[in-house]
C-alpha cells in the first residue's frame, strides 16, 4: 500500500463534505499540475491518504482511502487531466499542523515540509506512522 496526502482549501472543498459523500466518495477534480496528475496515476484502489485543510488551518484533519483509479476528470475543460475517486475513512483526533511537521525533525523530508504548494502528494510508510501518532491515531 502506498501513502497520500490531498490538499483542500476547507472553503472550497472541507473534510465534513468529503465525509458526507459517505462509501461512494468524490472525484478529487480540479488538479492541474503535472506531478500531482502522476501521483494520482500511481495510485491503487485502497492506497490511504491524509485529507489536508489547506488555508488558514494548515493541518491533517482526515484519513481517505483511494475508491476509483485514475480516470477523466469530470470538471476538465483544458486538456485530458485526470483524476481519481477519494472516500472519507476516519477523522484524525487531533489535527496535526503544517507547524508541527516542520517542527518534528523525523519529517524534515516529508513533501509537505519541502513543497507544501504540491496539491497530491506522497506520504512515506515511516511519515504516515508519525503523523498518525502525533494526530492521536489508535492505528495508522
Amino acid at each position: 500500500m502506498a501513502y497520500w496526502l490531498f490538499k483542500s482549501e476547507p472553503e472550497t472543498w472541507s473534510w465534513e463534505q468529503q465525509k458526507a459523500k459517505g462509501k461512494a466518495g468524490e472525484e478529487w477534480t480540479g488538479v492541474r499540475n503535472f506531478q500531482a496528475r502522476k501521483n494520482m496515476k500511481d495510485m491503487k484502489l485502497g492506497d490511504k491518504g491524509f485529507f489536508y485543510h489547506s488555508g488558514e488551518s494548515k493541518a491533517v484533519v482526515g484519513i481517505v482511502e483511494v475508491a476509483k483509479l485514475a480516470h477523466p476528470d469530470s470538471t476538465a475543460k483544458d486538456g485530458p487531466w485526470e483524476c481519481v475517486d477519494i472516500r472519507a475513512v476516519e477523522d484524525v483526533p487531533k489535527p496535526v499542523t503544517l507547524a508541527q511537521c516542520k517542527a518534528d525533525k523525523r519529517l524534515k523530508d516529508m513533501v509537505l515540509v519541502n513543497n507544501s504548494r504540491l496539491s497530491v502528494q506522497p506520504v512515506s510508510a515511516e511519515e504516515w506512522k508519525i503523523v498518525c501518532a502525533l494526530g492521536g491515531m489508535k492505528k495508522s
